[in-house]
């Protein structure tokens, strides 16, 4: 795959999956309905590891527009491929929401409150408070692209053999990211991402949904703006130690 076909099946697969949890537990007559927020971490931390393993040998898996920049800010990454990371991320974040959907009509259809709905596709916060629900995205970015910059391989080098741990190499990004939502996602939902965010909400915004309520435009810059600054903050950070 080319970086720009890998990041939109990556970011597919961290989505369809981290959507699909959401909508298992949320929406009426699944079989995973009211199993809690433990559930919901550890399918995003899953849904993580399938899109790092897959994109990760062609374009690094990104798959979030705040490690893209975070990575650029950092020198580590060259801003002229940021914008076609992002592209590649939103288009493969839109298009598994659509998926999700579709897997889940008749469950969206069975659920009656709009928010429960819009909440499948993208975060809110659990109490709103504009200041502290933008510290949260910047704190929790902060803590997912800080620990990257630090990430070595793990691998063991003999006579001119390198033995790498593979396809478990991608289990720490999935670690950090299961970490930050136990300890720093009850506030608001942790989006971390601005694609994993934007993305579906557009899509929430543009399907016909029954009482589905509004897309909440209001809230929708601090799912983008936080992890943005959070992953900047890192950057910043990690190149001034």
């Amino acid at each position: 795959m080319t970086p720009f076909v890998s990041e939109i099946v990556g970011t597919f697969l961290l989505m369809v999956l981290g959507c699909g949890v959401n909508a298992n537990v949320s929406l009426q007559k699944t079989y995973g309905n009211g199993s809690g927020w433990i559930v919901i971490t550890t399918g995003w931390a899953f849904a993580v590891y399938t899109g790092v393993v897959v994109a990760g040998p062609y374009s690094g898996a990104h798959i979030n527009p705040a490690v893209s920049i975070g990575l650029a800010v950092a020198g580590e990454f060259p801003w002229t491929e940021v914008p076609s990371y992002i592209l590649a991320q939103f288009i493969g974040a839109m298009f598994a929401a659509l998926c999700v959907w579709l897997v889940h009509k008749d469950h969206f259809n069975a659920t009656e409150d709009g928010d429960t709905k819009r909440g499948v596709f993208c975060t809110a916060p659990a109490i709103p408070n504009t200041f502290i629900n933008l510290f949260s995205e910047v704190l929790g970015t902060f803590v997912l692209v800080f620990s990257v910059l630090y990430f070595t391989d793990a691998v063991l080098s003999t006579e001119n053999v390198i033995i790498g741990l593979g396809s478990l190499g991608a289990l720490p990004v999935a670690l950090i990211v299961w970490g930050i939502g136990l300890s720093l996602g009850g506030a608001t939902g942790y989006a971390i991402n601005p694609a994993r965010d934007l993305g579906p909400r557009i899509v929430h915004a543009l399907l016909p949904l029954k009482n589905k309520g509004n897309s909440g435009w209001g809230y929708a810059w601090i799912p983008v703006v936080g992890p943005i600054l959070g992953a900047s903050i890192a950057a910043w950070i990690a190149l001034a130690l």
